[in-house]
Formats: structure tokens, C-alpha cells, sequence
């Protein structure tokens, strides 16, 4: 006879661990100007990104995994890498007074995984466009390692571009 395992329940894999309530409550959030161009959450992903080389079709950053991105393993959370493709995706096809562009799609290949401090490169090009539609490709990379972490593609509509 074969033993059962034991069945987990689904509300247990929800419930925050002290120790992530704590990192939560440590948090210190500065208050934004009512005209600020970003979001707080824009404001902590981006924070601490370094522009290395920007030219028309791409751009490559610089940026240390700090601790309000990683998970509860100290790795760089894959919600951290989704919104690090989709911002800098952005920056890709940003143009100055020209409404936001909206995602309508975005696919990411999780291919590794970075620590706490680790050095990455993000590397975005654009991939060209067709009416309101423009595509990015955005890598993240260990710097020392050269390893890739994910690699995400990102397409984005632009009402302005289109004839409605």
C-alpha cells in the first residue's frame, strides 16, 4: 500500500512570513510630487539603473540587484525582471510629448537566475514597427559571468501612430 501524501493547502503558499513582513515594513517611501512624470512603482524598479550607452534603436544599462527586488530565496524576483523588460522595452520607443505607449504583448524567457548584488547589463534594441506597432528585445545579463538571465520581447501601441 502506497502512503498518501500529504495534500498542502493552497492558503498556506499565501501566507507572508514574518520575515517578508518585516522587509515590507522597513520600506521607506518618499512622497511624490502631484505632477511627477513616474509612478512609485516605476520609481522602485528603475532606482539605481545606469545609462552606459544610449543611440537611436538601443540603449544598454548597468544595475546591481538590490534587496527590495529580490524574493525570499535572494534572487532577482522574475515580477522584477518582467517590469525591468517592460520599462526599458519603453524607453525604446518613448517619444517626448507623445501620449504613453500602451504593452500588448510581452513574452520573456527566464534563462537563469541573479543574486543580491549581482552586476547586470540590460540591453534593449528596437526591432522595428509596422503602423502604431513597435517591438523591442531586451536582455539582461550578468556582467561578470556573461550569463543570460532572461531575454524578453515587448510590443507596444501607440494611439497617436494609428488612424482611428
Amino acid at each position: 500500500m502506497e502512503k498518501k501524501k500529504k495534500q498542502q493547502n493552497p492558503r498556506e503558499h499565501l501566507q507572508v512570513s514574518q520575515q517578508d513582513s518585516d522587509r515590507v515594513t522597513q520600506l521607506t517611501i518618499p512622497p511624490q510630487p502631484p505632477d511627477a512624470l513616474h509612478s512609485f512603482y516605476e520609481d522602485f524598479t528603475l532606482r539605481g539603473i545606469r545609462v552606459d550607452r544610449f543611440q537611436p534603436g538601443s540603449i544598454s544599462c548597468s544595475f546591481t540587484v538590490p534587496p527590495r527586488l529580490t524574493d525570499r530565496n535572494g534572487k532577482l524576483a522574475v515580477g522584477a525582471i518582467a517590469n525591468l523588460v517592460d520599462e526599458i522595452g519603453a524607453v525604446m520607443v518613448y517619444e517626448k510629448d507623445v501620449p504613453m505607449n500602451v504593452s500588448v504583448d510581452m513574452s520573456i524567457s527566464y534563462l537563469s537566475t541573479a543574486n543580491l548584488s549581482d552586476e547586470l547589463e540590460i540591453s534593449a534594441k528596437l526591432l522595428g514597427g509596422k503602423g502604431a506597432v513597435k517591438g523591442t528585445l531586451v536582455v539582461l545579463k550578468n556582467k561578470i559571468t556573461g550569463e543570460i538571465i532572461a531575454e524578453g520581447r515587448h510590443s507596444l501601441f501607440s494611439i497617436t501612430r494609428s488612424k482611428i
